[in-house]
């Protein structure tokens, strides 16, 4: 008996630090590259091309700002400032304290867009998770955001993937238990398994870039992300329906942009929100699934210029 406890806990000590070699080698591999602000006690990580009217990009569930790396550098050739965060937990930024929510991270953004010197009205684009961030940082701060525009996004707890809850999610955030298996599983076969299944089944029907399930395995399979990344998972049904009974007091202009192959329901999603915003169009893009970020940045980028068209419309009718 002793002798099984002994082999176990040398077992689970090899794994503890086997996972932290491949941590400090996936951190090496794919090593900052944008730029740290601290603020409300927390640093964050992002990235920002270009001059111009600023342009705030919220990346989803899946791993960074750098997933807006192509976008960036096609809006800021076109006139603008893209600003693109890692949110909090995420790629090289630090998570906040205590209970994380998306009304919580869109405010600690909004107070970083301030200590950064942004100071004009924005457009903010969410993908993803951050659907519900977007539209929260908008009915925190109406008088700071110009428009919104939502990519395969996610706003509404019915129809959310963990509408329900989610059993991973749920161990992962258990005290010890959950501390135990990320600190010796996700660098596992068992982890990058999980992670290779994750990347394909994110980007179905399309394939993902060379290089990302990499970056997934080294940065969002380290233990500190992939908690964050199941925390948010948990709050998302929480927050999006203590806040969707008032999405349709929000006025800004929205362009709402779906894949028509995004099997994650974000096109029932989009659809619920046109429905109930005031000033929104919804796009049916065809042939394309749920990364448009990372995929199509083309598709970005129109998105931003009939933005400004509908707000040109809104305004000549003054």
């Amino acid at each position: 008996m002793i002798i099984g406890l002994i082999v176990i806990l040398i077992l689970f000590l090899g794994l503890y630090v086997y996972n932290i070699i491949e941590m400090k080698n996936g951190e090496n591999a794919f090593p900052p590259k944008g730029e740290f602000i601290t603020v409300d006690g927390v640093k964050l990580h992002y990235y920002t091309q270009g001059e111009g009217q600023p342009i705030v990009f919220l990346h989803g569930a899946m791993l960074s700002g750098n997933d807006y790396k192509d976008v960036l550098h096609l809006v800021a050739s076109q006139g603008y400032q893209g600003i693109a965060f890692d949110r909090p937990g995420y790629g090289y930024s630090e998570r906040s304290e205590g209970n994380v929510t998306p009304i919580s991270q869109a405010t600690l953004i909004r107070n970083a867009l301030k200590e950064i010197g942004i100071d004009e009205p924005i457009i903010i684009v969410g993908h993803s998770w951050s659907g519900t961030m977007t539209l929260s940082y908008t009915q925190q701060f109406p008088d700071e955001v110009e428009g919104i525009i939502l990519l395969g996004a996610a706003m509404y707890k019915e129809g959310y993937p963990a509408e329900n809850g989610d059993t991973l999610s749920k161990i992962v955030t258990t005290p010890i238990v959950g501390d135990v298996l990320l600190n010796t599983m996700l660098k596992t076969p068992l982890g990058k398994n999980l992670a290779s299944n994750t990347v394909s089944s994110t980007f179905f029907p399309e394939n993902a870039p060379v290089g990302y399930l990499e970056e997934t395995i080294a940065l969002g399979f380290r233990p500190n992300q992939f908690k964050a990344n199941r925390e948010d998972v948990l709050e998302f049904p929480k927050t999006s329906k203590e806040i969707s009974a008032t999405y349709s007091d929000i006025d800004k202009p929205t362009v709402i942009v779906v894949g028509e192959e995004d099997s994650f329901g974000t096109i029932e999603q989009g659809e619920r929100l046109n429905n109930e915003l005031k000033n929104s169009e919804l796009q049916v893009i065809p042939d394309i699934g749920h990364m448009i970020p990372m995929l199509h940045p083309t598709v970005v980028f129109e998105a931003v210029d009939l933005l400004n068209r509908i707000n040109f419309d809104l305004n000549d009718n003054e």
